[in-house]
């Protein structure tokens, strides 16, 4: 039985209508007649994708518990056993509850496929376990329920769901993707203009890039080399000349005229081709080229014209810009010129422009002399056939004209042959055409006549001079022209090595980059750099460029050694001995990149030490001042209180006794702060994550601020939350702290909570100057007060510390404006609720922060906690 095909419907985030895709392709297959299950399809209680369900045979899902609350999930062996044509499989990046057959059912889905079962899926782009940054960065969510890319590129079709911001947003306000208490939060936090359209731009570009694979596959497998122009992709062809910046942002400009156009600049060094370009103005070209959205490309190739078609079809270009020939006048008579050989050769299926510059007929230097090597079947041809049949012609011709030459100048002209010969097909047309034209001249012209036998013992001399002279004649010019051509490879090697090393140097390359450049230098399938850390150890791969790299240097074509534990391996054709010194170079650059790498890690870490080391400082700065304040009172009151020459009334001990009291707490305050502080830098906190009720632990928060000053509104009904309660209540004191602080008299301080989703919102409200946008991250730095706070007011820490602990349990921490001034402090925890599956997905990022996984392998407490979702999946359409 033969392997199930996987169909994949991508969109950019929930609610974009995926799942009702998802259905409506399965109505589309019963209408027809085929065999379709819903193995798993979760409607959300959104009504159209649950009227969508209606029609379709669903196969029973298996129920499981765990931590006493039972949970849904799919029932692969049912699946299996009801063998459909096609199963219905939602949510591809969701992490199963432990216990289950798989850990994730993007797995269950592959079980499926081996089965020979056809499976529809869905997945947001925000899912994809390599762009976890890249959305992290966009949303400040970091996406916990993740598929690896690999998944989802193996399927046989991918459907992106589109939509825009503006009608995913009118979706949401009418209630077709949460309930209408969820709205107006989802709406200013994770799916707000600016998230949404990034993440969309993000699964069209993604898809494109798919979409373009998809292409160079088809046309690698049909051995298609004409263009097809599906989108505009511009060739820039580099000298190395200061006319190259206006070759760029020309194409640059054509790029800008049509939708998705692409500009790759590429430097080719060859052997008889460009002259030698400066390393400086290849960096600045390089830099300007990527600032305007394209790449840079450095190929090395034995023709320009030749190498330049072939680097244009194989990334199907549509256009290619070349500049003005800056040869002068009479040096076209050593060629046309790669611009006029371009254009001839480009074919109709790439458009070749010649743009003007500054620099047109300035002079480019001496043309590079052809070379012997490498010479091509027409001008072997041509040698073979100057030196042996046109000597023939030769002799005919001087018997049959009435004309006595002489031998010496008929042997000049035998000469004049051989020579030629050796200029086009190198030393053995040259050494075929002195035998050849020896054995004419005895023939022809060396009495007797007709006989190959010589009377004059001086014609012997000549003829034996002759062929002396035209062998050293045409093994002077083959060296040459051989000596040529290594000096002209060793140049564009020079060259490459040269660019190699500079860029790397600044640091402009990364491992996969570099890797890139090797596979496409010596046009290679794939690449890989690969270690072990000794001969018994196995190998494994540093890096890796292109499909099915190399495991093992013996499995690849070509194996570069670097040292004792380290390789290159090339897959995809054995390159000549001669490449293998410029390879030996990039495999050199590669060990030293991936050491760069490493040593920016470690430099990452000297920096955290380095930071560790001025919260110290700060520390010992905040201890030799703040701390001194109350332990100074304390002392005074105490001193007083022991005095015995001062009669102190009832009165007056009870304020120097409350005097005492307030300065230990204030100093107990700050000593916790300080260790606080220390254990989130050293990374010693370890939460107890277990679920409690909200209204257990923020009432007693509130403990050290006076009873008016704080109005807290705590519903009953709220969900649980997974927390450390000790955690809990320390980030909500500091935090409420901190509002009153700078609340004004009179407008004490709200404390409420909401739930969002698979999440719990703890707004802390006051009315207070507010924070401006700029100084709202370094409100939360260590040892920052904002404002003329007074000395007095703490050393700085507080929010610091409330960050430090939300993080840790998996929150998040974050400032906002009040509206009508003010500032407001949201606190978003996981919510645990019993009748939802152990999960999060990205689909469920209602909150400002998204709740994103129960059971990932990056979830700190993942033995500790459960998160429950109470939102998954996709609406149906408006």
């Amino acid at each position: 039985m033969g392997r199930g095909k996987l169909r994949i419907y991508l969109g950019a985030a929930p609610g974009v209508g995926k799942t009702y895709a998802m259905l409506s392709e399965a109505h589309r297959r019963v209408e027809r007649g085929g065999d379709c299950v819903v193995g798993f399809v979760e409607h959300h209680g959104r009504p159209r994708t649950e009227v969508m369900l209606h029609g379709l045979e669903q196969v029973p899902r298996r129920t499981m518990s765990y931590r006493g609350a039972d949970f849904p999930e799919m029932d692969v062996d049912a699946v299996l056993a009801r063998g459909p044509a096609m199963a219905l499989v939602d949510e591809l990046a969701h992490t199963n509850v432990p216990g289950s057959r798989n850990a994730k059912r993007w797995q269950d889905v592959e079980e499926l496929l081996r089965a020979g079962i056809d499976v529809v899926s869905t997945v947001n782009i925000q899912h994809l376990e390599s762009l976890g940054d890249v959305v992290e960065s966009i949303t400040g969510v970091r996406q916990r329920e993740t598929v690896p890319d690999e998944v989802v590129r193996r399927a046989d079709q991918i459907e992106l769901v589109d939509m825009s911001p503006q009608a995913l947003r009118r979706r949401m306000a009418h209630g077709n993707v949460y309930a209408s208490d969820k709205v107006d939060a989802a709406l200013s936090n994770y799916f707000r203009p600016g998230n949404l359209t990034a993440l969309r731009e993000l699964a069209l570009l993604w898809v494109a890039d798919r979409v373009d694979e998809y292409l160079r596959e088809y046309r690698g497998e049909h051995d298609i080399r004409s263009t097809w122009q599906a989108r505009e992709r511009i060739v820039v062809g580099l000298t190395g000349g200061p006319e190259g910046r206006t070759l760029i942002r020309r194409a640059a400009r054509l790029a800008e005229k049509g939708a998705g156009g692409e500009v790759l600049a590429v430097y080719i060094a060859a052997s008889d081709g460009l002259t030698s370009a400066s390393p400086k103005e290849l960096a600045v070209q390089r830099t300007l080229v990527e600032d305007l959205g394209g790449t840079f490309h450095h190929v090395i190739g034995d023709s320009v014209p030749d190498a330049l078609l072939e680097f244009a079809r194989g990334v199907n270009a549509t256009q290619i810009v070349l500049g003005s020939s800056r040869r002068k006048a009479w040096q076209y008579v050593f060629g046309p010129g790669v611009g006029a050989t371009v254009a001839r050769d480009s074919g109709p299926d790439l458009d070749v422009h010649i743009v003007t510059h500054e620099e047109v007929a300035k002079g480019r230097g001496l043309p590079v002399a052809r070379t012997a090597a490498r010479l091509g079947r027409t001008r072997i041809t041509a040698g073979w056939v100057v030196g042996v049949v046109l000597p023939v012609l030769l002799a005919v011709l001087l018997t049959h004209v009435d004309a006595d030459l002489g031998l010496a100048n008929d042997m000049l002209l035998f000469l004049s042959l051989t020579v030629a010969a050796a200029l086009l097909g190198g030393l053995f047309p040259a050494l075929a055409s002195a035998a050849v034209g020896s054995l004419l001249l005895n023939y022809y012209f060396a009495p007797p006549l007709h006989r190959l036998t010589i009377s004059d013992p001086k014609n012997v001399v000549a003829i034996a001079v002759f062929f002396g002279v035209a062998v050293s004649v045409a093994s002077v010019v083959d060296l040459a022209a051989r000596r040529t051509h290594q000096a002209a490879r060793l140049r564009a090697e020079s060259e490459i090595l040269s660019f190699l090393a500079g860029s790397v140097l600044r640091g402009e390359h990364t491992l996969d980059a570099l890797l890139e450049r090797v596979r496409e230098t010596f046009s290679m399938e794939s690449v890989a750099l690969l270690e072990r850390a000794s001969e018994v150890e196995p190998w494994k791969p540093a890096g890796s460029v292109g499909p099915s790299p190399a495991g093992r240097p013996e499995d690849a074509d070509v194996d570069m050694p670097i040292g004792d534990h380290m390789a290159l391996a090339l897959s995809g054709r054995v390159l000549p001995a001669e490449d293998r010194r410029v390879l030996g170079a990039f495999a050199a650059q590669a060990a030293v990149v991936l050491d760069r790498q490493r040593l920016v890690g470690e430099a990452e870490e000297a920096r955290r030490l380095a930071e560790g080391n001025r919260i110290r400082t700060a520390l010992l700065a905040a201890v030799s001042h703040d701390l001194r304040t109350p332990l100074a009172s304390i002392k005074a009151s105490v001193s007083s209180l022991r005095s015995e020459d001062v009669d102190w009334s009832e009165e007056d001990r009870a304020l120097l006794l409350e005097g005492i009291e307030e300065g230990a707490d204030r100093l107990d305050h700050l000593v916790g702060n300080l260790l606080d502080m220390s254990r989130l830098q050293t990374g010693t906190v370890t939460p107890l994550i277990r679920e409690i009720d909200l209204d257990e632990v923020v009432p007693m928060a509130l403990g050290g601020v006076p009873e008016d000053t704080v109005v807290l509104d705590v519903p009953e009904t709220l969900p649980m939350v997974a927390v450390d309660p000790g955690l809990l209540e320390r980030t909500v004191a500091n935090v409420v702290e901190n509002a009153v602080k700078y609340s004004p008299l009179g407008e004490p301080v709200l404390v409420a909570a909401s739930v969002l989703g698979d999440r719990v919102e703890v707004r802390v409200v006051d009315r207070g100057p507010g924070v401006p946008d700029e100084a709202k991250d370094r409100i939360f730095a260590p040892f920052q007060r904002h404002g003329d706070a007074p000395r007095g007011a703490g050393v700085g820490l507080g929010l610091a510390v409330a960050r430090g602990f939300a993080e840790a349990m998996g929150g998040t921490l974050a400032a906002e404006d009040t509206p009508g001034g003010g500032l407001t402090m949201v606190l978003t925890l996981r919510a645990v609720t019993p009748d939802r599956a152990p999960h999060a997905t990205a689909d469920d990022a209602a909150g400002p922060d998204g709740a994103f996984g129960a059971f990932g392998a990056d979830s700190p407490t993942r033995t500790e906690r459960v998160d429950l979702d109470p939102i998954r999946q996709e609406a149906g359409p408006q």
